[in-house]
């Protein structure tokens, strides 16, 4: 690319980048700066110079530039951090700048000489010689404890490197491309130095005993919280992840329980004496949310650990709550069964008759939905007795209108009507017209079922009375015979007879059925 458009600033940003990854300093800081040579305020090229300088340890010029290039574009966050590693840098080498006193002795012409010196050297580094490379090895080396503290996880690898070269027969082999075994290692020790000294100059050794301990006072503190401090903390971090998920934002609300929880698990039964059961109830809190969030096999199994916690630390409250859950996760999956049967465990543990009115009313709404309209019923009717021991108007409209849609299934239409009307009078008392609304639907539907059945019951009557008028007109021609002089009853057969006297109990049945039919309009009018 540069070929075909050369001083591309791009291009030459792209290769600096390249030979500074290659530990090629020299040429990466060349192209840096070539990148500034008709753009002085070119970000790129700027924060490359800058990230050249640091990685060749001159933290006070790499600093210079990463002030430059914040000035230019203060939104770039990695100028920031620049700034901020380089000043890290320098306090590790140096020292805080307050236990530093300058004096104004002598002219600052060293500096200038400084930095003509480093250049020189920069310079020299060229490839060493084979023979320079094995007098390498003779120069004096750092205190392994130093250097295995610099170098880290790479220390195994250099003291490798090291025992390779006191093979003398492997170090004069080549490898297929005809490369030096012995030139391939030392190039691998020579960069290992060069990062320890990159190291030593960021980070000294002194200064990583003096994060060390103050890490370990840090974790010290940390460790010794008061009972007060880890009370505030836990009650604050609770009440928050609660106004979250009432607040709708179930999203925040799982993940602030998330961290809540990690940092409990972190602390010991002797800071925190009910841990397990903070650790259940973190564990419904994030259940709560995961099924806001429609997660529901996520909010199962939540739910699920809640009550693992619970049973095994002997929880009866956390039991019952974590029972509560899992019913209506299973409600909201559509298992119904699986709802029932959870519910139907709680139900021994339910204390207030508010507690057990909700449950009573879930189960029957549940085997209604399921189509067993009698045992949906007889949950309403217990859902209702606990809403009267209450006193709980808007519980007694919901158990109402249970038990009059389970009585619909069943065809009770009369009783449905009832207690309907009744729901209808407590939805006026609390002012719930969205409940008055659907209950005269309900109640119009169920009226115009009640009136078919009605009409059927008399088209049945109707068919039951022309039955029986045949039968009176038989009779009333054995009658004639009989006043005629006919022994009626010799020339009749056994059925007819028999007819006859069915006949009466008829009559007298009639009556009856239309005397109760009477009674039962004028009660509808």
């Amino acid at each position: 690319a540069l070929k075909l458009r050369a001083g591309d600033k791009h291009c030459l940003v792209a290769r600096s980048k390249c030979y500074l990854k290659l530990g090629d300093t020299e040429n990466a800081l060349k192209d840096a700066e070539a990148s500034l040579q008709n753009d002085k305020t070119f970000s790129k090229g700027l924060y490359q110079k800058a990230e050249t300088l640091y990685t060749m340890g001159d933290f006070e010029f790499a600093l210079v530039f990463y002030h430059r290039g914040c000035r230019l574009r203060p939104e770039l966050e990695k100028f920031r951090l620049g700034i901020e590693k380089s000043q890290e840098a320098i306090v590790n080498c140096i020292g805080s700048p307050s236990s530093v006193k300058l004096e104004n002795k002598e002219d600052l012409c060293f500096i200038s000489r400084q930095a003509e010196s480093k250049k020189a050297n920069q310079k020299l580094q060229i490839k060493l010689t084979k023979d320079q490379k094995w007098t390498r090895k003779r120069e004096p080396v750092r205190n392994p404890k130093t250097e295995r503290q610099l170098l880290g996880e790479l220390y195994a690898d250099k003291a490798y490197l090291e025992k390779l070269l006191k093979d003398e027969d492997l170090m004069e082999s080549s490898t297929k491309q005809g490369i030096k075994v012995a030139d391939l290692v030392l190039s691998g020790i020579s960069y290992l130095d060069t990062r320890s000294e990159f190291w030593q100059q960021q980070k000294p050794i002194y200064a990583r005993v003096r994060e060390r301990k103050l890490r370990q006072q840090r974790w010290i503190r940390d460790k010794k919280q008061k009972p007060a401090e880890v009370g505030r903390y836990i009650v604050k971090s609770m009440e928050d992840i609660d106004m979250l998920l009432t607040g709708d934002c179930p999203e925040e609300s799982c993940k602030k329980a998330e961290r809540v929880l990690k940092t409990i698990q972190g602390w010991s039964e002797d800071e925190v004496p009910n841990k397990n059961e903070l650790i259940g109830n973190l564990y419904s809190c994030i259940g709560n949310a995961q099924l806001e969030m429609g997660r529901m096999e996520a909010a199962l199994q939540s739910h699920k650990m809640d009550l693992e916690f619970a049973r095994q630390n002997d929880l009866p409250d956390a039991v019952s709550r974590a029972l509560d859950n899992i019913g209506r996760v299973y409600a909201r999956m559509g298992k119904l069964q699986e709802a029932i049967e959870t519910w139907e465990e709680k139900i021994p543990m339910a204390k207030s008759s508010l507690e057990k009115t909700w449950l009573f009313h879930e189960i029957g709404q549940c085997y209604l939905e399921l189509d067993k309209a009698e045992t949906a019923q007889n949950y309403g009717q217990k859902s209702l007795q606990s809403a009267d021991e209450e006193g709980d108007i808007e519980w007694q409209l919901h158990a109402t209108v249970l038990v009059a849609q389970a009585q619909v299934k069943l065809k009770d239409y009369r009783s449905a009507i009832l207690n309907f009307e009744k729901a209808l009078e407590k939805a006026k008392l609390i002012h719930n017209e969205a409940a008055q609304k659907a209950i005269i639907i309900a109640l119009d539907y169920v009226s115009k079922s009640f009136i078919e059945e009605l009409s059927e019951r008399r088209e049945e009557t109707t068919v039951y009375s022309l039955k029986d008028n045949s039968l009176e007109r038989c009779g009333e021609r054995a009658e004639s015979e009989q006043s005629a002089g006919t022994p009626a009853d010799e020339k009749r057969p056994e059925g007819a007879r028999k007819r006859q006297e069915e006949l009466g109990n008829n009559k007298e049945e009639r009556k009856e059925q239309e005397s109760e039919e009477e009674a039962s309009e004028g009660e509808q009018r």
